[in-house]
């Protein structure tokens, strides 16, 4: 009998995607680490690859990456690490170094978790998730408002700074139009931002009521922190009024609730309290913005520092916006230094890896070498985004780089009192800064710093990593400066080929289900568009049925993965025969993925009622392949439908 290095075992609440995903993360980062690993799984088609008793006795250390009861009891006496599904296809390394690490607690007989604690951590995590995700719905709605009046305001500026002012002698009239249209824009940022993160929560009674508490808190001074509190506070009182409500019956009572009583109820409960808490809540407010601005003449540079490392530690994500947020509300008190500096700290990073790339060529691979340069492009527009993916390649070395860089930038802004009257646009809106040539000096000298440091940090990683392959030079317009070529290779999956061959997903991907440059808004228009193809193609006879489940497998958990796509899946009668649909969008979407990124490609799976285990096995070896870069690759790369089912034919 083979001994093992350690043993696992994973599984998820539909045990489909999520199961197979994470056995493949982890022996892929076992045989990365130099161990031998066999996980047990939990799917559908039930358990496979089932442990013995010998095989736990064996192992070094146990790694549970599960959503469901897997039996922990039977690894008492082993190292034993228990996680959420998702963390075992997130981070894998990190979970069997832990599994072996001397200081994780033995299990002991009786001491093991009991069946319903792996649930209460998922409950634990998904908490945490919506609670993150309501507020970047509530910042991802709010910023159009931003933008788009605070470039109305600052446009309105080139006519005077006064020219809006009917007393002053730079009146003009277009001018004061173009203000009166960007101020009150602008207005409705506090409003719309506690209106989604309570419609993220509690749907449209919640969005109805967080936009009545977030006009209360604007015009109580409250602010962005009364947003905040104003859109959570009206998600719970909505929520909790549908608890309450619950006993009258939705048939004779949906339209009342709907319409008159959550509204109703809604808004004088949380508008009471919001009224109640707007005098602490505008101190806060004051005290804040009083702190903050009393940085920009004692303390320029220690203020630079703080927005640098702020708007470099996430990318867009709820730090970098908290700067950006700040920054905003003091542009719309008419201070113009704050968002000067918060801007150049936005800016720089993304110009950091087209000079990081530039500066050391061999150190980066095609792609990156290509993200890079697009990135000169989105850094001049404000983009900080376009940095994520290089600082996630090595976080705890590359962040830190880009937040000396950014710091740098924001630091010198500072001290020369640069003034920014526009929230967004990048270079764009140079010709409304008031030192344009210097702004964009510092900006350039802070992202340099980091390309420097970027482009050394690659070049230590790619000597260390004997799979590093250096694509062949190429110039800035994408030109190779040398004859040599690298032989671009898909391999499938290390760990599970034989299952591959066995069960191709070709055998159930049609070329008719596969569609390109899809226009959906949103994740629910997607699976619409989905459940709707499978009727038109055979597959299902009843589209409202497979999209409601589809929408029930996403309350369930969000199957948004990683690398820009998601792997929604339906089971129903209505599904006449196990199939593959695949979808490659026009525009990204958000989906709740793992990685917080967007969208843009969906691979959906119908499966019937009463499903063999063989087309399972074929769901869950495409999930398999989906964790392979080099595959992932290769089907962003793919134009036609022909060539993604050729994809598919050659793994």
């Amino acid at each position: 009998m083979a001994q093992y290095d350690l043993v696992g075992a994973t599984g998820c609440a539909t045990g489909v995607a999520h199961t197979f995903m994470a056995e493949e993360a982890l022996e892929k980062a076992a045989k990365k680490l130099g161990y031998t690993i066999k996980i047990e799984t939990h799917g559908q088609t039930g358990v496979a690859h089932e442990l013995t008793s010998e095989e736990i006795k064996n192992a070094k250390g146990v790694v549970v990456a599960s959503d469901v009861d897997v039996d922990s009891d039977r690894f008492a006496g082993k190292r034993v690490v228990i996680v959420p599904v998702t963390r075992g296809i997130k981070e894998p390394e990190k979970l069997i170094k832990e599994s072996l690490n001397p200081d994780t607690p033995i299990y002991k007989p009786g001491q093991a978790p009991k069946k319903g604690e792996e649930s209460k951590k998922v409950e634990a995590e998904n908490f945490g998730t919506k609670i993150y995700t309501s507020l970047m719905n509530g910042v991802s709605h709010m910023l159009p408002f931003v933008v788009a009046g605070g470039v109305l305001v600052a446009i309105s500026f080139f006519w005077g700074i006064y020219s809006a002012d009917p007393k002053s002698s730079q009146y003009n009239e277009f001018a004061y139009m173009l203000n009166t249209i960007g101020s009150t824009t602008m207005g409705l940022m506090v409003p719309v931002l506690a209106a989604f993160i309570a419609e993220a929560l509690a749907k449209r009674s919640g969005l109805v009521v967080g936009f009545a508490a977030g006009m209360i808190t604007s015009n109580g001074g409250g602010g962005f922190l009364g947003a905040i509190i104003g859109g959570y506070l009206a998600a719970v009182v909505v929520l909790l009024l549908q608890k309450i409500l619950k006993p009258l019956p939705d048939k004779e009572f949906r339209g009342l609730k709907s319409i008159f009583l959550y509204p109703v109820l809604g808004v004088f409960i949380t508008g009471a309290i919001m009224f109640w808490l707007n005098g602490p809540i505008k101190a806060i407010n004051l005290s804040l913005m009083s702190w903050l601005k009393g940085f920009e003449n004692s303390s320029p540079i220690l203020l630079g520092i703080i927005i640098g490392v702020m708007c470099a530690s996430d990318f867009g994500g709820p730090i970098n916006k908290a700067a950006y947020v700040t920054g905003t509300a003091l542009l719309a008190q008419g201070n113009y230094y704050f968002m000067a500096g918060v801007s150049a700290a936005c800016i720089a990073p993304p110009l950091a890896t087209g000079f990081a790339v530039l500066l050391n060529k061999k150190a980066y691979n095609k792609n990156e070498r290509t993200a890079g340069y697009v990135n000169f492009l989105l850094g001049s527009t404000h983009i900080t985004e376009g940095a994520i993916p290089f600082a996630a390649k090595h976080p705890l070395w590359n962040i830190p780089a880009f937040m000396v860089g950014s710091s740098i930038a924001a630091a010198l802004t500072y001290v020369s009192r640069i003034q920014v009257p526009a929230p967004h646009g990048g270079f764009i809106i140079l010709p409304l800064v008031n030192k344009p040539f210097l702004w964009v000096l510092w900006i350039v000298i802070g992202a340099l710093v980091s390309g420097i440091l970027l482009a050394l940090i690659a070049e230590r990683f790619a000597k260390k990593d004997p799979e590093f392959e250096s694509a062949p030079d190429v110039d800035i317009f994408g030109k190779e400066e040398n004859t040599n070529t690298v032989q671009e290779n898909i391999t499938a999956p290390s760990t599970n080929t034989e299952k591959v061959d066995k069960y191709n997903p070709n055998d159930i991907l049609n070329k008719d289900d596969i569609k390109l440059n899809v226009d959906v808004a949103d994740r629910d228009a997607a699976l619409k568009y989905l459940a709707d193809l499978a009727v038109k193609n055979g597959l299902a006879t009843d589209s409202e049925d497979v999209y409601k489940q589809y929408l029930v497998r996403e309350k369930e958990s969000s199957t948004g993965m990683t690398d820009g796509f998601a792997i929604p899946h339906a089971q129903s009668p209505a599904i006449k025969q196990s199939a593959m649909l695949i979808l490659k969008l026009k525009t990204p979407i958000e989906w709740n993925s793992l990685d917080g990124k967007k969208i843009n490609t969906v691979i959906s799976f119908l499966i019937p009622e009463n499903a063999s285990k063989d087309h399972l096995q074929y769901l869950s070896n495409t999930a398999k392949l989906l964790t392979h870069k080099d595959f992932i690759q290769k089907l962003d790369n793919a134009q036609t439908p022909q060539e993604i089912k050729d994809l598919f034919t050659q793994v």
